[in-house]
């Protein structure tokens, strides 16, 4: 075993999950692909069958002849934003033990660079894209929170950079696993400060601490600050690339990341367009994944969902929310 991915999902994430593994296939990648989860398994997933693992309750479909997805169901009541680090360092304890590099995506991306060159990057670090709030400088009120609130946690800050990165992604080789240790401890800091990590910014779950929530609060992206203040705590190297890498900004798209609402698989072109939204690379790059090796819809409605945003992109040639 070499490289492994993983993933988070549930309710109507499902969708993105199905897309994002046909465009790592489509890229290249082969191998395993654990994608933890709450509550029930698509349809789409009703081939899984159970295997012998040491994840309780885990089932595993055959994609392909090269890739296996294996679904490990979750009990923790963490928000699933905030558990990230402790999924990955269970996969390591585990069933993915054997690994030498770990990839985590939100479902929300699509992947359309090589494999081979998501590999490479990881080479050079802990691997990161940049946030579309990026860059945050090393006296920005929020950092200099951070500073005080690890240090009184015993965890010790050091600026390196103004770049923000963002939580939807991370890349890591054997070498690095122990970031995930300083990520986990950071995110535990962090916790007693936003009501507890089963709370986040996203309204399905339960809301922050009132004076942990907005733009202003210091964790008021949770996972994403503790990424960040990890970083500064991490001895070793971090591998960046800007905002491009996330198509938050014309250039070399990596992993197109849908933030926001609605996600591609609720979004309605036409609507959209004529509200004066046309449709991002995050849509088309959604639609163009959204058939092979898993099909989660008809061949006429692929054919419809693209033509549709070929229209919306036309009329968002004319008209566009300014």
């Amino acid at each position: 075993m070499s490289s492994v991915i993983c993933t988070l999902f549930e309710n109507r994430y499902h969708y993105g999950v199905a897309a994002l593994i046909n465009s790592l296939y489509k890229q290249g990648f082969r191998g395993d692909i654990y994608a933890g989860y709450k509550g029930d398994l698509p349809a789409w997933a009703k081939a899984a069958q159970e295997v012998n693992s040491s994840w309780i309750g885990s089932r595993t479909l055959k994609v392909t002849e090269s890739l296996q997805l294996h679904f490990l169901p979750l009990t923790t009541d963490y928000h699933l934003t905030n558990y990230k680090p402790d999924f990955m360092l269970s996969l390591l304890d585990g069933p993915a033990k054997q690994a030498n590099c770990l990839y985590y995506f939100d479902p929300d991306i699509t992947v359309i660079a090589p494999w081979k060159f998501i590999e490479r990057w990881a080479e050079g670090g802990v691997a990161v894209c940049e946030d579309v709030n990026s860059p945050l400088p090393q006296h920005h009120p929020h950092r200099v929170a951070w500073r005080k609130t690890f240090k009184d946690a015993g965890i010790y800050l050091n600026f390196k950079e103004a770049f923000y990165a963002n939580g939807g992604y991370l890349g890591l080789c054997k070498r690095d696993f122990a970031f995930l240790n300083v990520w986990k401890a950071v995110q535990e800091a962090m916790g007693e400060h936003i009501g507890g990590l089963n709370r986040s910014i996203f309204k399905s779950y339960a809301a922050l601490a009132p004076d942990a929530q907005g733009p202003f609060a210091p964790f008021g992206r949770t996972d994403q600050d503790a990424l960040n203040a990890a970083m500064e705590a991490w001895d070793g190297s971090v591998s960046l690339i800007g905002k491009e890498a996330m198509a938050f900004i014309p250039g070399g798209a990596i992993m197109p990341h849908a933030l926001g609402s609605p996600k591609p698989w609720d979004w309605k072109p036409l609507s959209r367009a004529f509200s004066g939204r046309p449709p991002r690379i995050m849509e088309r790059k959604y639609w163009e994944s959204a058939q092979g090796p898993i099909n989660l819809y008809s061949n006429r409605t692929i054919v419809y969902k693209k033509f549709s945003i070929s229209i919306a992109a036309l009329i968002g040639r004319f008209y566009k929310r300014a």
